[in-house]
């Protein structure tokens, strides 16, 4: 089993909802390394509107990868366009996802 790690990432852009005084909600994402024999994970909670690109960064410096070259994928190996807000990403692919440094896809 891997350890798992709970980070809370704080977005630079408040949530739509929390600029007009209202409570702002928050999706979690279950981010597994998969370059990693051992697949550890992290357990992220973002306010939903922060933009996907935020949370794959900082994913990748949780994990120490380089951020600049990594994808995020689902289980089902589908790749996610991170020019979204997680909110987005959340409904439409769930809490599951794969963080992948590109280097290792296609390499020989």
């Amino acid at each position: 089993r891997s350890r798992a790690d709970v980070v809370t990432c704080h977005s630079a852009a408040p949530a739509a909802g929390a600029a007009r005084g209202g409570k702002m909600s928050k999706v979690t994402f279950r981010i597994t390394l998969t370059s990693d024999p051992k697949l550890p994970y992290k357990v992220l909670s973002v306010p939903d509107a922060t933009p996907f690109t935020a949370v794959l960064k900082f994913a990748a410096e949780e994990f120490k990868v380089p951020a600049t070259s990594s994808a995020i994928i689902t289980n089902d190996g589908i790749g996610i366009n991170p020019a979204q807000t997680a909110g987005n990403i959340f409904m439409k692919h769930g809490s599951e996802l794969r963080l992948i440094p590109r280097d290792r896809v296609g390499c020989q």
